[in-house]
């Protein structure tokens, strides 16, 4: 059930990366910590770290509190 919750935030926040031309996918969920790929453009962007921290951890921990960071493989 957790994962089909990051995967719903997920779902929003894709639209905003794809019309960046990058993509994340969901790698794993261990130990409330979620584990993403980010993909295309993103995963060669300077600016990936921030995106991850600031806008894609900030809205998984928005809507699924019990989530404690997002870490990038």
């Amino acid at each position: 059930m957790l994962r089909e919750k990051v995967e719903e935030v997920l779902k929003k926040i894709r639209v905003g990366l794809q019309s960046e031309g990058g993509d994340i996918e969901l790698v794993d969920i261990k130990d409330n910590i979620v584990y993403v790929k980010l993909k295309g453009a993103c995963g060669t962007c300077p600016m990936s770290t921030l995106t991850l921290k600031n806008w894609v951890e900030a809205n998984i921990k928005r809507e699924i509190p019990e989530i404690t960071a997002v870490q990038a493989v």
